[in-house]
C-alpha cells in the first residue's frame, strides 16, 4: 500500500512533532466537506443527518494555506458523498493544480461523475467502497450499486491506483469479505478493510463491537458460531496490511491488547460544520476553523495539552485510520530494537495479554 518512503516521511513527522509539538507538521488531514450523502447505509446514518452542510471551497483554501500542512501531507475528500458538494469539481481543479497529492473518496453511486472527475482531476488514489456481493450491498447501503462500483474500478484503475473499501460490520460477513476480496485480486487493485465503528459524525446506531460481525443479517447464534479469528478467510492473508489488523481487533477487543495513539499527533480530521475533532472516534473538540486557524487549533498549548493526554492514555477504537498506523509504526520499531527498548520513549504496549510477547511472535501463531 505504501512505499519505504512514505514510511520514512512519515516516522520524520512523528520526530518532529514529539520535540517540537507547537509546529506539528500534517501527515494527513480528511476533509469531511459535506454531509449531503446518496445512499441509505445502515452502517453510516449521515444521509439523514439535517440540515445538510457543505465546506465552501473558498474555506477548504483557506485553510490548506495553514504552515502545518506541506505539499506531503495527504488530504483526503470525502463526505457524506464528497461528488455531491455544490462546488466538488471547483475543489477538484483547485487540488489538482495547488496540492496533487491528494486523494478522493466515493460511494460510487454516481459512477459517470466518478469515471469524469478521476480523468479530469486524477487523485493520488480512489477509494471506493464496497461491502459485499450485489443482495449483501443492497441491504447494507440501502441502494443497488454494484454494478456501477464495479464500472469504476474498471475504468479507473489503468488510470490512478485504485484501494476498494471494505468495512467488517453486522450487517454483512466474512463470507462477503472473502467475495470482496476475490473481486479485488481479479481487478488486480488493492484492498482496505475497516471495522465497523461508532463515530458521532456518521450517526451511527448499532453498537459496535457489542454487535458481533454479521449478527444481523445472519441472526446472533450463526455469527456467533465460531470465534472471530477462525472466520477470517484465508484470502485476507495475501492482502497488504489487513491481517495483523483483524486479528489484532480481537485482541483490542476482548480488551488483551493496549496501544498508544500517536496518529492523532499527525492525521487530522475537519467536519463541514468546521469542527476539527481530536480523532475520529472521540467526540472531544480541538476547535472550529470557522472561529481559528487550524494551526491555532492543531499546535495551539490547549491541543497539544490534550493530543498529549489521549495518546498516553486512550485504547477506546479500532478504527483503522488511527490504529492501522499504530500498528505499522510498533512492527517496525520492534524489527529495529527491542521491545523493552521501545517502551522507555513510547510507553507500556502489549499486543496480548504476554506483556512480553512481540508483533512477530504474535503473527507467527496464526
Amino acid at each position: 500500500m505504501y512505499n519505504l518512503s512514505d514510511y520514512i516521511r512519515r516516522a520524520s513527522k512523528l520526530i518532529n512533532n514529539a520535540f517540537f509539538p507547537g509546529h506539528k507538521k500534517l501527515s494527513t488531514l480528511m476533509f469531511y466537506s459535506t454531509s449531503l450523502c446518496n445512499s441509505k447505509c445502515k452502517h453510516c446514518m449521515i444521509w439523514a443527518r439535517k440540515p445538510v452542510v457543505h465546506m465552501s471551497k473558498a474555506k477548504v483554501v483557506e485553510i490548506m494555506q495553514s504552515r502545518c500542512i506541506s505539499k506531503h501531507t495527504t488530504v483526503g475528500l470525502e463526505g457524506g458523498e464528497f461528488l455531491l458538494h455544490p462546488e466538488a469539481m471547483e475543489i477538484l481543479k483547485w487540488f489538482s493544480e495547488n496540492h496533487p497529492n491528494f486523494e478522493l473518496l466515493s460511494n460510487g453511486l454516481q459512477s459517470h461523475r466518478v469515471i469524469e472527475a478521476v480523468k479530469k482531476y486524477p487523485p493520488k488514489r480512489l477509494y471506493i467502497s464496497l461491502d459485499g456481493g450485489k443482495d449483501t450491498y443492497s441491504y447494507m447501503r440501502g441502494v443497488d450499486g454494484f454494478d456501477k462500483v464495479i464500472a469504476i474500478i474498471e475504468a479507473c484503475k489503468d488510470i490512478v491506483p485504485v484501494s476498494v473499501m471494505f468495512t467488517l460490520s453486522p450487517y454483512n460477513t466474512f463470507d462477503d469479505l472473502n467475495y470482496v476480496v476475490a473481486i479485488a485480486e481479479k481487478q488486480a487493485v488493492d484492498i482496505r478493510i475497516g471495522i465497523y465503528s461508532d463515530i458521532d459524525f456518521f450517526n451511527t446506531v448499532d453498537k459496535a463491537h457489542d454487535t458481533g460481525i454479521g449478527e444481523i443479517i445472519a441472526g446472533k447464534n450463526e455469527a456467533n458460531a465460531v470465534d472471530f479469528k477462525a472466520q477470517i478467510p484465508e484470502s485476507v492473508k495475501k492482502t497488504s496490511e489487513n491481517y495483523d489488523f483483524l486479528l489484532l481487533y480481537d485482541e483490542w477487543k476482548n480488551k488483551r491488547l493496549k496501544l498508544n495513539c500517536y496518529s492523532i499527533f499527525d492525521s487530522l480530521v475537519i467536519h463541514p460544520d468546521g469542527n476539527v475533532p481530536i480523532c475520529q472516534n472521540l467526540d472531544v473538540s480541538l476547535g472550529n476553523v470557522n472561529e481559528n486557524s487550524l494551526d491555532q487549533i492543531y499546535n495551539g498549548m490547549v491541543s497539544q495539552k490534550r493530543q498529549k493526554q489521549y495518546a498516553r492514555s486512550c485504547n477506546q477504537c479500532w478504527v483503522n485510520f488511527h490504529r492501522k498506523y499504530d500498528i505499522v509504526l510498533l512492527r517496525s520499531l520492534e524489527s529495529l530494537m527491542p521491545k523493552s527498548f521501545i517502551e522507555l520513549f513510547y510507553g507500556k504496549y502489549h499486543w496480548t495479554n504476554d506483556r512480553k510477547m512481540t508483533y512477530k511472535r504474535f503473527l507467527q501463531k496464526y
